[in-house]
């Protein structure tokens, strides 16, 4: 199968399989989106929707979120990890938000990367999911499937992002980008893999990796 085949495959397959895509963090609109997508670094979106509520039932907009101090946001979002880091980015950025922006959320990759805690991966997530804006961001699961698909060489996330624009059409980033990481979860994870279920994977994945696989399976069942 041809390279660009092999997209098209993964487009249809994840297409037949995700019609309506779930967006995995809750928030009402984009700054909540931001300081979810803030939280969720190194921690997981079911710990974040759960520590949320709490978080937005204090302050679900930048001016209230300042009228706290970092030690207060910190003691809430204490459960999601690197709380230090994460209350102070939340508390600076809800301060800049007003001071600069009016308390809205820019729709530009550049001010959003300015913000304290904020990345490439949380700034393209705000952008392709409050804005519509065609971004790639590439998460463990995007990063593990591009590699196993045998779509990108896997020497880093920023790599991944680049070899995932230039092989899938604008105009499917941001469906793909969600449909890839449920499939991820769900089909491909890195751990308790089974490739009998991986539909993608057990059709146009990397030779090696599926060898790793078999060897490992076959050394298991002796």
């Amino acid at each position: 199968m041809k390279k660009s085949e092999k997209v098209v495959f993964v487009i249809n397959t994840l297409k037949d399989l995700y019609p309506t895509i779930p967006v995995p963090l809750d928030h009402k609109n984009p700054y909540t989106l931001l300081i979810a997508v803030l939280l969720s670094a190194q921690s997981t979106d079911v710990k974040v929707n759960q520590i949320t509520p709490l978080l937005f039932e204090q302050a679900d907009n930048p001016w209230d979120m300042v009228k706290m101090s970092p030690d207060q946001i910190r003691e809430i979002i204490k459960p999601v990890g690197l709380s230090p880091m994460k209350s102070k980015g939340i508390h600076g950025l809800s301060k800049i938000l007003i001071e600069k922006y009016k308390g809205k959320v820019p729709n530009d990759m550049e001010a959003l990367e300015e913000f304290p805690a904020v990345g490439h991966k949380t700034a393209s997530v705000v952008l392709a999911q409050a804005f519509g804006v065609p971004t790639f961001p590439v998460d463990t699961h995007i990063h593990r499937l591009m590699y196993r698909w045998n779509l990108s060489n896997g020497k880093n996330v920023q790599q991944t992002e680049k070899d995932a624009k230039r092989l899938f059409p604008e105009e499917v980033w941001n469906d793909l980008h969600l449909q890839i990481i449920w499939y991820g979860r769900e089909y491909s994870p890195a751990r308790g893999w089974d490739l009998e279920k991986d539909i993608i994977t057990k059709t146009i994945g990397r030779k090696s990796v599926i060898k790793a696989y078999d060897k490992k399976k076959a050394s298991k069942s002796k």
